[in-house]
């Protein structure tokens, strides 16, 4: 029996608002085990499905407010490769140990862009898994780049990945610290 968008939508396994895109996956591992990689900078380079997160500095975070610095290469998207290499500092705006995270990206240009990522967990009933939502959400960027059309910057099948390396890294032991 075929499905319709409309169908997979409603039942929450994708939301494809305007400027919202979110993506599930359970991951067979406890919430805590997933929030460490999460709130390590380095995790978010070992996970990272586009590519350019190159490296990352900073401790790892324990509240909204935290920050930590990542270097990026934009050429890996070939979106705008002319911006090669640069930074971008990462403040954490939502912060619930093992049930969400979510964090803004302040870099040189200006005004700051405006757009969030970030992970919602919602443990299974035992413990062992979690339903894991990834969101990127651009609804209140700054009206001179909403103009400029580039938005999703990253694409639901990037969410996707990521949450499938996510699952791997976690499954394979993730060692803090590591990139």
């Amino acid at each position: 029996m075929a499905v319709t968008v409309n169908e997979v939508l409603t039942r929450g396994k994708i939301s494809c608002m305007t400027d919202r895109i979110e993506v599930q996956r359970t991951i067979a591992a406890p919430a805590g085990d997933i929030f460490a990689v999460l709130c390590d900078p380095r995790g978010h380079v070992a996970i990272d499905s586009t590519g350019m997160l190159q490296e990352a500095e900073g401790e790892p975070v324990k509240a909204a407010g935290d920050k930590f610095v990542v270097h990026m290469d934009r050429e890996a998207l070939n979106d705008f490769p002319e911006m090669g290499k640069y930074h971008v500092t990462v403040t954490i705006r939502d912060f619930e140990r093992d049930r969400l995270i979510s964090w803004t990206i302040n870099g040189q240009v200006r005004p700051q862009v405006g757009h969030f990522y970030g992970y919602r967990l919602d443990p299974t009933d035992d413990g062992q898994a979690t339903i894991v939502t990834s969101f990127y959400d651009w609804s209140d960027i700054d009206p001179k780049y909403r103009k400029g059309g580039h938005f999703p910057i990253v694409s639901e099948n990037a969410l996707r990945a990521t949450l499938g390396i996510l699952e791997r890294t976690v499954r394979r032991g993730y060692p803090r610290g590591a990139s």
